[in-house]
């Protein structure tokens, strides 16, 4: 990434919190978009560190906070032991997660070398959720999310969707059927929202991150692509 610049920073919460991030800019002085990087259950790992990275490497200011910050800071799970990573997945809460969407957004706001309200969110599993919920909050550009659990449990959230949503699914994902899928992409099209859809069936959940067992280089090369053309439809650039 020698055209990147990497920094972690710490940012205040509304509830009293204090939450950690990690940020990637392109290493020039041009005014470029931002783009917000939700985490996996995992926390912000060197998956999502590299993510963050190469979205600045695309031209965007990158930012992926911490959203365990109230009961893990700085926790990095192991990909092979779940368990681990519960006790922090529980303990979100929407409101939680609504204060730290807030005040990462502001962050980015003020962000010299923004373009202003040239925004996007991108999230993986536990932060496709997490990026569906901020389209919802934030007059974002465009949003993205890979195989976000959980999503059905907030739908009473989708007429109030700004942007045009990407959501990416594993066909042979045993966590989210066909069933979530369809119940979500019917709320959409109720509301008359703007979105895409991609399953692609030979995948798993977990299928973009290359320190995951259930990794398929095929499907995430084609869901990058995919990502940053749609990106580049709705978000400007320098």
């Amino acid at each position: 990434m020698s055209g990147v610049v990497i920094e972690d920073i710490s940012l205040n919460v509304s509830d009293g919190t204090t939450m950690a991030a990690f940020v990637a800019r392109p290493k020039d002085s041009e005014k470029h978009p931002g783009i917000l990087v939700f985490q996996e259950a995992f926390g912000i790992s060197s998956h999502i560190r590299d993510i963050t990275g190469r979205f600045a490497e695309e031209g965007f200011i990158s930012i992926a906070p911490e959203l365990f910050h109230r009961t893990g800071k700085g926790f990095e799970g192991n990909y092979n032991d779940f368990e681990s990573t519960w006790v922090h997945v529980q303990a979100l809460t929407n409101e939680g997660l609504i204060a730290d969407i807030i005040s990462v957004n502001e962050w980015l706001k003020n962000e010299k070398r923004l373009l202003s309200n040239e925004v996007a969110s991108i999230g993986f599993c536990m932060g496709g959720r997490v990026s569906f919920l901020a389209n919802t909050l934030l007059n974002l550009k465009a949003a993205i999310s890979f195989y976000g659990g959980g999503m059905p449990s907030i739908l009473d959230r989708v007429p109030d969707i700004h942007a045009p949503m990407l959501m990416f699914w594993g066909g042979l994902d045993k966590h989210i059927d066909e069933n979530q899928i369809n119940t979500i992409t019917a709320s959409l099209k109720l509301n008359n929202k703007n979105y895409v859809n991609i399953v692609f069936s030979n995948a798993d959940h977990g299928f973009f991150c290359n320190a995951r067992a259930s990794y398929n280089p095929d499907a995430a090369k084609q869901a990058w692509a995919l990502a940053i053309a749609f990106l580049n439809s709705y978000v400007m650039k320098s």
